[in-house]
């Protein structure tokens, strides 16, 4: 059963939702990132159902390929870094982003300003935790002088900017044509091919879900109506079987045999193939249509769509991240007991972004409105349309 849309859902609550809802789910998906769902099975004696502790215990510090990352215990990982970062940009300019912001802000965000890193348990500049496609940003843009709108060209092609694009999709609520656009400029400062059109489709599938009424199907129409190539066709294949099921457990096995055909990563996730993360029109990245079926098999209910993202493993901290963002923007609400664990566990303020970005939003909406008269006004003046107040 479908449950009813939360027209009354306020932009605020919106923008907080799905901010702490990715935050909460980046913690949750965390410590069993990279492993099978029969892993997680057996080295959990269950599903997990919650925050729970490294996957090696106290030995996180030496265990390899984990160390030196506390993953774990409600500690968010890069993706709510880089989308905290990026919600950060936005603040600086108050207006609408493109790669060349990326370039201004964003690097330097990156490389200059050191930040507490929980799964470092220190301060530390952010540039020391991201991966090498994240790092790809200051390598091309700083050291390189690579054009902004080309930087992503010759990076691996994988989730990398598609996880931080929540933002994006908030600033442009309920206009989920114009957060693919915006996401697609931004992202080509770091992405090319398939990743970033996963960045583009993700803006827009939180913009669509922040539109009053909007349910887990809206969402996923709207994703296909934007959506091109490998990626549309791997949305449309796993929502196709997503909508067989209501609970994720019988939902994970289906689910990957749906988008493996699309992904090029490769049954082991942790020994990608030779084809992997490499361009290509045919196929898409992983994360982005498993988190959208997540999203339906859940019926939009936050916790089901976290969970079922989490326990799919493989690279489940930013499925789940994607799932939050979604349900949360939907008007779903996080668990607070998970929220304020995250929060105390991270040393992060999960609210303070949201309320910033809630103000910038705000701000930029007034813009577009004015540029919008005034394009009305000129067109009208043109004999185009007579302009109506």
């Amino acid at each position: 059963m479908q449950p009813k849309p939360h027209q009354n859902t306020l932009l605020d609550e919106r923008i907080t939702g799905a901010l702490v809802g990715a935050a909460v789910g980046d913690a949750l998906g965390g410590p069993v990132e990279g492993y099978a769902p029969e892993q997680i099975l057996e080295r959990h004696r269950g599903r997990v159902h919650g925050i729970v502790g490294p996957w090696h215990g106290d030995d996180w510090r030496t265990a390899r390929p984990l160390a030196p990352y506390h993953k774990g215990d409600g500690h968010v990982t890069d993706d709510t870094l880089m989308t905290h970062a990026l919600i950060r940009v936005y603040t600086r300019v108050r207006d609408h982003l493109d790669a060349y912001a990326i370039a201004d802000h964003l690097v330097p965000d990156l490389m200059t300003e050191p930040r507490w890193i929980p799964e470092l348990e220190s301060e530390a500049l952010p540039l020391q935790r991201i991966f090498l496609a994240e790092k790809w940003l200051v390598t091309r843009i700083h050291y390189g002088h690579t054009d902004p709108r080309e930087a992503g060209t010759g990076n691996i092609v994988n989730c990398g900017a598609a996880m931080y694009m929540a933002p994006v999709g908030l600033v442009n609520a309920a206009d989920p044509r114009a957060a693919y656009a915006e996401a697609l400029d931004i992202a080509g400062a770091h992405q090319s091919s398939y990743g970033r059109e996963a960045a583009g489709v993700l803006a827009a599938a939180v913009a669509a879900a922040c539109t009053p009424g909007a349910t887990p199907d809206s969402v996923v129409s709207t994703c296909l109506s934007l959506a091109k190539d490998g990626t549309r066709a791997a949305i449309e294949r796993v929502c196709e079987e997503a909508r067989r099921h209501t609970d994720f457990e019988s939902a994970l096995r289906p689910l990957r045999e749906a988008v493996a055909p699309y992904d090029t990563v490769g049954p082991d996730y942790r020994a990608p193939s030779l084809g992997a993360r490499r361009p290509s029109r045919l196929h898409s990245i992983e994360e982005l249509p498993i988190a959208l079926g997540m999203l339906l098999v859940a019926r939009g209910d936050y916790r089901h769509a976290v969970l079922g993202a989490v326990n799919y493993g493989r690279d489940c901290d930013s499925i789940a991240t994607m799932a939050g963002a979604l349900a949360g923007a939907l008007g779903s609400p996080v668990p607070e007991e998970w929220a304020k664990t995250v929060a105390e566990a991270s040393r992060l303020d999960l609210w303070e972004p949201a309320a910033a970005l809630t103000a910038v939003t705000r701000e930029i909406f007034a813009r577009d409105v004015t540029r919008r008269r005034t394009h009305e006004q000129a067109f009208a003046s043109l004999g185009g349309q007579e302009c109506s107040d």
